[in-house]
């Protein structure tokens, strides 16, 4: 396709900006966050294809929540649900509405609550003080446009609380991300700068840092085939993520730290592959090397790292089911909902 002086202004600009941004997420640096619930995906194609996907195509509301630039006019007017049982009693909802807005742009609004269950409270002297149930909200506003035929940004603002116990906090981050997709190639390739932004409020004296990052991801279909594969980087601001390797706990040994190239670089990958097999049925499976060696200070099972995903179309809605086995104690599963209400 062939770029307009006007359109070539555009895309420049939009990559100048998230240059910039991801400059910013690089000087902050990543580590270890207060705030790592805001990279819990809510969609089952995102969790199923691994928990980070930001380039797969879907005009599902609910798979645009990684990546503000996935958001499209296809939405249509679009609701969806959402529903997560996580690790322990901690359960996860949400709902989101979108809109398109003209024939190239999109809108859309969502609350995603966290609820981790009862846990015992107590005093410095371990005196117990009751249970109290911590939780964390997430309020959104994302907006996205077409640049070109090909390209796609858009940009997401999110305001967070925090209630645990006694204690609040509060915080203000934004996803910008864009998008280009082929659609004779079928190819796909994204750049997000996820959660950038501070927390406005704190808990007490100490000052919680969001986690912000900068990933890139391409999807490419094969053809003929209905399955569609992507990669997807994330944590690149910084290259080392060591983790400790317990081995299978039978030697009883000290936990090794393990910090070398390879596992550094796949500790960074996630990969995913999707499975259309019609309009109405899909099913992907993804593998995510860092929540397998994370996992690896726990019993882990054989399923660890691997995670699944389900879609169908029944009529006017869209049903997705994900599940993933962290380790042997933690069996979590996802189910999104979606239908287009201006087709009732």
């Amino acid at each position: 396709m062939k770029l307009r002086p006007g359109n070539i202004f555009r895309v420049t600009f939009l990559l100048g900006a998230l240059g910039l941004c991801a400059f910013s997420a690089w000087a902050q640096g990543s580590g270890d966050t207060f705030y790592s619930f805001l990279n819990v995906p809510s969609s089952t194609l995102a969790y199923g294809l691994g928990g980070i996907n930001i380039s797969n195509i879907d005009d599902d509301i609910n798979a645009s929540d990684r990546n503000p630039g996935l958001l499209g006019p296809e939405v249509g007017m679009q609701l969806g649900v959402n529903y997560m049982r996580y690790v322990g009693d901690s359960n996860f909802a949400g709902v989101k509405f979108g809109m398109k807005a003209g024939e190239h742009g999109a809108w859309a609004v969502g609350v995603q609550y966290l609820g981790y269950g009862d846990i015992k409270g107590a005093d410095i002297n371990g005196v117990l003080t009751g249970d109290f149930s911590p939780k964390d909200m997430v309020v959104s506003a994302t907006y996205a446009h077409d640049i070109t035929g090909n390209w796609r940004g858009g940009a997401s603002l999110k305001y967070v609380y925090s209630s645990y116990d006694a204690y609040s906090a509060m915080a203000i981050a934004t996803d910008i991300g864009v998008n280009y997709y082929d659609p004779d190639s079928d190819l796909s390739f994204s750049a997000v700068v996820a959660n950038l932004g501070g927390q406005v409020k704190r808990f007490d004296r100490r000052y919680e840092r969001v986690p912000v990052d900068v990933r890139l991801g391409v999807s490419k279909g094969l053809g003929s085939v209905p399955l569609i594969l992507s990669l997807t980087a994330h944590d690149l601001t910084k290259w080392h993520l060591p983790y400790y390797d317990n081995g299978d706990g039978s030697d009883g040994g000290k936990p090794q730290v393990k910090d070398r190239f390879v596992s550094n670089l796949f500790r960074h990958l996630v990969f995913g592959a999707d499975f259309r097999a019609s309009d109405n049925f899909r099913f992907g499976l993804g593998y995510n090397y860092r929540t397998r060696t994370d996992m690896s200070t726990y019993r882990r099972s054989i399923l660890s790292g691997f995670s699944a995903c389900l879609g169908l179309n029944v009529r006017n809605f869209a049903l997705g089911v994900a599940m993933a086995q962290p380790h042997t104690g933690a069996t979590t599963i996802m189910l999104n909902l979606s239908t287009t209400l201006y087709e009732f």
